[in-house]
């Protein structure tokens, strides 16, 4: 099932992250929770703001689900040296006047955990409203990057080759949009689609992805494909392939579809094989799956947040963790170099100037490299490469949009950023 975004009453006035703190709401507390306190997939109010502050730390407890297995021995334990003037670093929020400190980013953002490495240690770690050091949460968008690099990695491998199309691997995607994007073009998101992701379009062709994907019963009247799968074979063309980034979901889900036919294997048996299991993770995830048990491979992973910053220092130390290198060296520089600069200047994301996205990864191009794992409502993977910095953020923020979140945290990034260069 795809992400709703949270309908809002005109002008009302959104509560702020103390205001909506979970457990002051006490959303599902009780045996059973009262009428007021109960929230339902069914309905889709578990993913209406507040009651998502309470969800994304309990998906499973709405969705069904399948697990990406973590390791059952050598658990890899990090180091931890707390450093306490990391609250206090400033920043200039974008197009604003006032100066804000890190702490106070972090309320404006709905933060529900926030850690940070330097240098491979922990030096910043704290959990808010609903999420536990030994929870989950959903990392909506950061998905994406979990299937991009798998896709990568494929190609570096040889298994898929980036100048071959979708009907090549998959050829019920003969008569789909997919059927002659090349991969390169699918991992890069530069496809042309007839697919809109606006969620305040009743007509916008993300309504028929999730009414596709919905785990429960149809209605009797539905008569639309079944699950993800089905619904990839009707995606249309509309425009050329090559020319412009467009960030749409449906690719992340036609590259999980290729990778499942290639390697035999579901992405959630994929990623922890490959990369969960080896990195010494201690929690298992999960994907949310349709009513087919189809992953949902472009926004569906729910993880611990010390597991994913595992994830993220491997990338930074290029593939190696632990003393195993997990992925190939020559697969990070390729994401690190980044994806076509013109075509994503074609897109609708002028506010990120100079960025580019390559393998379902956001590249900054800045004078660090910085570079991202980013999901809706402020889920972000941030790897600055040049302070040796990893900064893994879960958050619950009531705008989906990153264009709503982003002044207040790519700026608060960056300044820790210089401020752990001089450690």
């Amino acid at each position: 099932m795809s992400v709703v975004l949270p309908q809002h009453i005109s002008g009302q006035k959104i509560l702020d992250s103390n205001q909506s703190d979970p457990n002051a709401m006490e959303w599902m507390q009780g045996f059973p929770p009262s009428e007021e306190r109960t929230v339902s997939a069914i309905d889709g109010s578990f993913f209406q703001f507040p009651a998502l502050r309470y969800s994304v730390c309990h998906m499973r407890q709405f969705m069904p689900t399948t697990e990406v297995k973590a390791s059952t021995d050598r658990h890899y334990k990090f180091k931890v040296k707390l450093d306490s003037n990391i609250d206090r670093v400033t920043f200039l929020p974008t197009n604003s006047s006032d100066m804000m400190t890190f702490k106070e980013a972090l309320g404006v953002n709905y933060t529900d955990g926030l850690l940070i490495l330097h240098k491979g240690k922990i030096v910043y770690e704290k959990y808010f409203g609903a999420l536990q050091p030994d929870g989950v949460h959903a990392a909506m968008s950061v998905s994406k990057t979990f299937t991009g690099t798998l896709g990568g990695l494929l190609v570096e491998e040889g298994l898929l080759d980036e100048n071959k199309t979708g009907v090549d691997y998959v050829p019920e995607l003969k008569d789909s949009a997919f059927g002659d994007a090349t991969i390169r073009q699918i991992l890069d998101m530069i496809t042309g689609l007839k697919y809109s992701e606006d969620y305040s379009d009743p007509k916008a062709e993300i309504w028929a992805f999730s009414a596709a994907g919905n785990p429960f019963p149809k209605p009797s009247s539905y008569n639309g494909p079944n699950n993800y799968y089905d619904y990839l074979k009707t995606v249309e063309k509309d425009g050329n392939h090559g020319e412009a980034f467009g960030y749409k979901t449906i690719n992340t889900d036609v590259m999980g579809w290729i990778i499942s036919r290639v390697t035999g294997k579901s992405i959630p048996e994929l990623l922890s094989e490959r990369i969960w299991k080896p990195l010494g993770t201690h929690h298992d995830g999960y994907f949310q799956v349709d009513g087919a048990g189809i992953a949902f491979a472009g926004g569906g992973f729910s993880a611990n947040m010390r597991d994913m910053a595992m994830f993220g220092e491997m990338v930074r130390n290029m593939g190696k963790f632990n003393k195993k290198q997990i992925l190939p060296e020559a697969l990070i520089r390729d994401i690190m170099k980044g994806g076509d600069k013109e075509a994503f200047s074609q897109s609708a994301y002028g506010s990120l100037k100079g960025w580019s996205y390559r393998d379902m990864w956001w590249i900054t191009h800045n004078e660090h490299g910085a570079f991202a794992a980013r999901g809706v409502h402020g889920q972000t993977i941030y790897i600055d490469p040049k302070a040796e910095m990893v900064l893994v953020r879960f958050s619950s923020h009531p705008e989906a949009k990153n264009a709503k979140i982003d002044p207040t945290s790519l700026p608060a990034y960056h300044a820790v950023a210089n401020y752990l260069l001089n450690k």
